[in-house]
């Protein structure tokens, strides 16, 4: 543990965006020991005013940096915002002697793959999101020197994806999925859970540049959707789904405890924090 960084700072980008709302409720209900986090943000509550798209800010000397924020969709030029905002981290952590950067980043730098995706694959991402978000992170580990940074490449968060969390009580048309009876297979992980794995990142000693972030075993779509109680029913055939996106997050365990997960716990993991203000 990095025992020389306990009580001290970490700034945190993304605070509005649907991952930053939810790490920031679990913080609420349980905050991590040694930690200060202070959230940063164009709007009214953020404890650091920094419009990130757009410039560098002075952060608190020695401060750790979780850069949360992240642009979604849009064209060209609002995609490519993401490296813009990565150079931007890692300029202002260099100037304020960061202790580290820890980078939200996505499975979807992946790409297609049909086995297991470990850190060592190469990156080959089909989307335009996970096309921006690999360059976001090479413009980060190009940028920020001798500042230590680790990429977190995070598998599906429970209801903050499109199954649970924009289904809005609606009903949900899964992806059928030949052989495969559960529809689509993914690597998920609590929001609550993903707080707490944060957390401890960001005070372990010597990670690794890149990490897969995600609780094991990888589950179908249809055992989250009756874990949830959720009404569904298979679509048409989509000869675009992905049969199976799935993290190999060995290289974690070697880091911290990656206890097993079931779907009940995943969801009760979200639900938690639907009642928890911010």
């Amino acid at each position: 543990m990095l025992t020389e960084f306990k009580d001290k700072i970490v700034v945190v980008t993304g605070a509005s965006g649907r991952i930053g709302q939810m790490v920031r409720a679990a913080w609420a209900r349980t905050s991590p020991p040694g930690v200060r986090f202070m959230w940063s943000g164009r709007g009214q509550g953020a404890d650091i005013h920094w419009d990130i798209a757009t410039g560098i800010v002075d952060l608190p000397k020695g401060c750790g940096v979780l850069h949360l924020a992240a642009v979604l969709r849009g064209d060209a030029g609002q995609m490519a915002l993401n490296a813009t905002m990565a150079r931007h981290i890692a300029a202002s952590a260099i100037a304020c002697g960061a202790m580290r950067v820890l980078m939200a980043s996505t499975a979807a730098v992946y790409g297609a793959r049909g086995e297991d995706c470990s850190e060592d694959d190469v990156a080959q991402p089909f989307s335009p999101y996970g096309q921006a978000k690999l360059a976001a992170e090479q413009a980060l580990i190009a940028g920020a020197g001798a500042v230590p940074v680790t990429i977190l490449r995070i598998g599906n968060v429970v209801g903050a994806d499109a199954l649970l969390g924009a289904a809005g009580g609606h009903e949900v048309a899964l992806d059928p999925v030949p052989g495969l009876p559960g529809g689509p297979v993914r690597s998920w992980i609590g929001p609550q859970r993903l707080a707490h794995v944060i957390a401890q990142l960001m005070l372990q000693d010597n990670l690794p540049p890149v990490l897969n972030i995600a609780c094991d075993p990888p589950l179908p779509m249809a055992e989250l959707l009756n874990a949830a109680g959720a009404q569904w029913h298979y679509g048409p055939p989509n000869a675009a789904v992905l049969p199976r996106a799935v993290l190999d997050i060995r290289r974690l365990g070697g880091v911290i405890a990656t206890p097993p997960t079931s779907p009940a716990d995943l969801v009760a993991d979200w639900r938690g924090l639907l009642n928890t203000p911010t």
